[in-house]
This record gives C-alpha cells, sequence and structure tokens, in this order.
C-alpha cells in the first residue's frame, strides 16, 4: 500500500530509523496509523454531520415525547447513534429532554447511547478489526443503552432529579434545509471536529505507538489477558477515571488486542473511558441527586463488566 510505504520513508529514511527496532516500530506504527485514522474521522465526521442536519435536538425531543417504555428505549437509542455527542456533552440534552417531558428512563436510553455507541469509533472498528468486532460494539451499546433506560424508567426515580432540571426552558434551534447547506454544514462540522478530536487522536495513537514498541506480549496478556478472571472489572475500573473520545481509544484498543488482551476486555475499557468517565459523572451530579446517580454508575460498570465477559466467551 502507499500508505505503508510513506510510513516506512519517513521512519527508516526521512527519521533514519533502524527497522526492527523498538523506537523505530513504534514510529511506523504512529506515522501510518495518525494518517489513515485522520483522513478516515474527516471522511466520517462529514457524512454525520449531514445526517445530523435531519436530526436536530428539537426534532429529537418532538420524536421521543410520549413514546412508551420499550419502544420508546429502543427509538432512543437508535436516535444516539447518529448525533455524535461525548459523555459530557450530551448532558445539556438531556437537561432539555427531561424539560421536554420525555419519561426519565427513555431520556436514560438516549444519554447513554449518545456518547457509547459512536459512529467514528465504529468506523475506525470495522477499518481495524472487520464488520464481527464493529458489530458487536454497536450491538452491545445498543443492548445496554435500551435495558439500562427501562429499569431506570421502572424504578420511579423522577423524584431524584434536581429542581432547577425542570424549571430550565429550552432553546429552539434553526433548521437547515436543502442539499447545498446541509453538504457546507457538513464540511464546517468535519473541519471543526476533526480539529477539536485530531488532538486525542494523537495522544490516543501514540499512546499505542509506545504500548506496540515497547511493552512485550506476555506483559499485557498476563495482566488483561484470558488467564486472569478479575481481567475485565480491572480494566473497567481504571477505565472510569479517564476521559478520551472515541476516536482517540480505538487504537488504543486496537494494540491491545494486538498485544494479547482479550477483545471483551478490550471493549469493555473502551466502553467505560467513553461512557462512564469521571468528568461525566461530576457533569451529572449537577443534575442527578446522589441516589439516581449512584444507580446509574452502578448500572453501567455491570453492563461493562457483563458485557466483556460475554465478548470473551463468544470470541475465542
Amino acid at each position: 500500500m502507499i500508505l505503508e510505504e510513506f510510513a516506512d520513508w519517513v521512519t527508516y529514511s526521512i527519521l533514519g530509523l533502524a527497522k526492527g527496532s523498538q523506537l523505530g516500530n513504534a514510529a511506523n506504527f504512529f506515522v501510518y496509523d495518525s494518517i489513515k485514522v485522520a483522513v478516515l474521522l474527516a471522511i466520517v465526521v462529514f457524512l454525520v454531520g449531514v445526517v445530523r442536519t435531519f436530526v436536530t435536538p428539537q426534532k429529537v425531543k418532538q420524536w421521543l415525547g410520549g413514546r412508551r417504555e420499550g419502544v420508546g428505549n429502543i427509538f432512543a437509542a437508535l436516535l444516539g447513534i447518529p448525533t455524535p455527542f461525548c459523555s459530557c456533552s450530551a448532558v445539556p440534552l438531556f437537561i432539555g429532554f427531561v424539560e421536554a417531558g420525555v419519561p426519565l428512563g427513555i431520556t436514560f436510553s438516549f444519554l447513554i447511547s449518545s456518547p457509547l455507541i459512536n459512529e467514528i469509533a465504529a468506523t475506525l472498528l470495522f477499518a481495524m478489526f472487520g464488520w464481527q468486532i464493529a458489530a458487536l460494539y454497536i450491538g452491545t451499546g445498543f443492548v445496554i443503552a435500551v435495558v439500562a433506560g427501562i429499569v431506570i424508567g421502572r424504578m420511579g426515580l423522577e423524584g431524584e432529579i434536581e429542581e432547577f432540571v425542570n424549571r430550565r426552558k429550552g432553546e429552539a434551534e434553526d433548521e437547515i434545509k436543502g442539499w447545498k447547506d446541509r453538504v457546507k454544514f457538513g464540511l464546517q462540522e468535519s473541519r471543526r471536529i476533526t480539529l477539536k478530536v485530531l488532538p486525542f487522536l494523537l495522544i490516543g495513537i501514540a499512546i499505542g505507538a509506545l504500548v506496540h514498541g515497547y511493552v512485550g506480549d506476555n506483559v499485557l496478556a498476563d495482566v488483561a489477558g484470558r488467564n486472569n478472571p478479575l481481567a475485565v472489572p480491572i480494566a473497567v475500573l481504571i477505565g472510569i477515571p479517564l476521559y478520551s473520545n472515541a476516536a482517540g481509544m480505538v487504537p488504543i484498543v486496537g494494540v491491545l488486542i494486538s498485544k494479547g488482551v482479550a477483545v471483551g476486555t478490550a471493549l469493555a475499557f473502551m466502553m467505560s473511558v467513553i461512557g462512564l468517565s469521571l468528568p461525566e459523572i461530576v457533569i451529572l451530579r449537577r443534575v442527578l441527586k446522589p441516589k439516581l446517580l449512584a444507580i446509574f454508575v452502578a448500572i453501567m460498570f455491570a453492563s461493562f463488566v457483563l458485557t466483556g465477559y460475554l465478548l470473551n466467551l463468544v470470541i475465542a
């Protein structure tokens, strides 16, 4: 491939690093993946930006309002997939949904789905591992969003939301019409989001490159391999204090898997970082009372751990 040849040229000719050396392997990995992932990211964000012109927050509120449990949770989780909000930026939408009268459980299905089932991450996983891993990531995230929303909705926790949320007024959003404006918006979003995400992405690739070049296969396999029964909960606990977008996590997950970490363990780790990060918990505390926040965290933790174990059983 041209990209592989370019990465080899930069690493071994321009930088003068030795082939097969630890630093050479790490640098080659970084150059190759940085270009490949950045280009793919820009394309995907453009396409998602066009889709977002059809799915505005106000429309989402209208579509979710009055939905019954089950169907509403499924619909909310599906709507969360094309809306590329991180775990923190999804919270303002959560407030808007509650203010618009969307049932609490359905609102949580969207809150979970939007950051967790990330179209960028799914695309990168597809490019790196194939459709099976990408489908497992989307499917398990979707099930978590639906089931967790239904569970929370049946617990009668509407009184566990801070009072200011119910008094907050939503703001209307202008609707974009016409394909010319939609394409223009997609290009603007591609530039804005790609530039915003790129530093995190490069950091993630750099970490992955260092692990790829310097960490021995046996080290990670022993700590987070299939032979360690506590690998999945440990991975989830490690991921919660961290904060990164999905694009920055995929290269790290790729290296972890290549080093012997079980697929389910690696995906559970990624899910905890992008779907249950400490910054999200801090922000949610301003919206949720301690009881509901604790229930949410417990459900998500249990869901990620269970998902990790199930995927490890399914994927040999």
